[in-house]
């Protein structure tokens, strides 16, 4: 099972990638997406259906995992379907309009606060429940829309799964929509940032960048790097091949600027799913 939803779910994400080079149309593009993932859909559940679950386990991690995956994506692409073909005419009504589509998220999430709180922690507790087709709980929070699905095909939370990733994919979309015309009304905003945080924190920043190779496919010269990240954040690095010498050299924790970025980054992750 694992095989065949991994290959379907590839073959699929390949399939999109590829239309979102090929065309420029928008809506046009969407439609030809939605219904490819339709059908996608359709030959995993006609797989599933035949072949069946040869554990709890392994029924388990297809509702909970494989087939929100898919599901999820027929959910973004239908609301980014709706939301372009809906969108009013003038930038101000457009900004009115992506923001109430943004508090449509945040209701969902209010409503659904528990259940984003246990999926996001990878609890297991109440999987049987949630997980297995044919044994819901009725005391579990349950979307009316569970009894008029295909009960074959469906547990009392695998949407729900599916509901979160994609209203994650939704948010992003409708944020960079707004970010994007902030900069089109605003072009002043587009100011030079002053870095205020240690010039070791940004040498050990920028080398670490070098090494993982993000400039110019790895081919970009360390002086030119650096150069730049002067120039951007008006900041003299000085001998920086120097400081990172001494890095290197540090016996205790010598990336101690990149672990408190990730530990910071994880911590406010954390808090946003609980707001």
């Amino acid at each position: 099972m694992d095989e065949f939803c991994n290959k379907a779910i590839k073959k699929l994400e390949t399939a999109i990638n590829e239309l979102k080079l090929e065309s420029d149309y928008q809506i046009m593009r969407i439609e030809v997406i939605i219904n490819l993932i339709i059908r996608s859909l359709t030959d995993i559940k006609e797989y599933t259906l035949k072949r069946g679950f040869k554990s709890e386990k392994e029924e388990i991690r297809f509702f909970k995992h494989q087939k929100p995956i898919i599901v999820s994506k027929l959910i973004y692409y239908h609301a980014i379907y709706k939301i372009e073909t809906k969108k009013p005419h003038g930038e101000k009504s457009i900004k009115k309009y992506l923001n109430r589509e943004l508090k449509k998220l945040k209701r969902y999430f209010d409503n659904n606060l528990d259940f984003y709180k246990y999926y996001r922690t990878n609890n297991t507790s109440l999987d049987e429940k949630l997980f297995l087709r044919g044994n819901h709980d009725i005391k579990l929070c349950l979307d009316t829309g569970y009894f008029q699905s295909d009960l074959s095909f469906s547990t009392s939370h695998d949407y729900k799964v599916a509901k979160i990733i994609g209203n994650d994919l939704i948010q992003v979309y409708i944020e960079d929509q707004l970010y994007n015309k902030d900069q089109k009304d605003n072009p002043k905003t587009l100011i030079k940032l002053n870095w205020t945080g240690s010039k070791v924190a940004i040498i050990e920043l920028i080398y670490s960048l070098h090494y993982q190779g993000v400039f110019d496919n790895g081919n970009a010269d360390i002086r030119l790097i650096a150069k730049y990240f002067e120039d951007v954040f008006n900041i003299d690095l000085g001998n920086f091949y120097q400081t990172y010498l001494e890095l290197r050299n540090r016996k205790m924790n010598p990336t101690k600027f990149l672990n408190a970025l990730r530990e910071t980054l994880i911590k406010k992750m954390d808090e946003k799913n609980e707001i």
